[in-house]
């Protein structure tokens, strides 16, 4: 497993055209999972400890994001093949588990990860009601384990402000987690 923390926010970077297949079967594209006051792009995984976590707070911070026309959505970019625990059947089941109210999509080429700049698993892109990145940081403090339950909520807290003012703040902590699995010339 290798550490890696997310770059620095590149403000007002448009947000990237998708269609992936998600847990449901059907296809998603941005549109589809755009919100009123803004969008949160969210590179995830089932294997990865950082995201093991984070599973609950990023339920709870996502719903209620909703209630501020925040709508999210999350998009596994590893190799299923070298990391079977990430596979299709497994994001179905970890969905289902934490209960996930916002898409859950296969990135099966890696191409909407390039597109993105995702480094990690977490790695987060909050973007504004016009679709530009204002956001590129942290859930919390949390590493390997959660953080304490009073910890400061950076990644809601944002979002909160993008939905209020469009814009995210200046000061913004990288998000850190495993390296995204790339696929080995398949």
């Amino acid at each position: 497993m290798a550490l890696i923390e997310t770059p620095i926010c590149d403000f007002g970077k448009t947000a990237h055209e998708f269609n992936l297949l998600g847990i449901d079967g059907r296809h998603w594209g941005l549109a589809d999972c755009r919100g009123d006051k803004g969008t949160l792009v969210m590179f995830i995984c089932n294997h990865c400890p950082y995201v093991k976590a984070i599973q609950e707070r990023l339920v709870r911070d996502t719903r209620e994001l909703l209630e501020y026309g925040i709508k999210s959505v999350a998009i596994m970019s590893n190799d299923p093949l070298d990391y079977p625990e990430d596979s299709l059947d497994n994001m179905k089941k970890i969905a289902k588990k934490f209960g996930y109210t916002f898409p859950y999509l296969f990135d099966e080429t890696q191409d909407v990860a390039r597109a993105y700049g995702a480094v990690c698993t977490p790695d987060f892109f909050g973007y504004n009601a016009d679709l530009k990145l204002q956001y590129r940081g942290r859930l919390d403090t949390s590493r390997m384990d959660p953080a304490p339950t009073n910890a400061r909520r950076d990644l809601f807290e944002a979002m909160k402000q993008i939905a209020e003012t469009g814009q995210g703040p200046e000061e913004q902590i990288a998000s850190m987690g495993c390296s995204i699995k790339w696929r080995k010339n398949r």
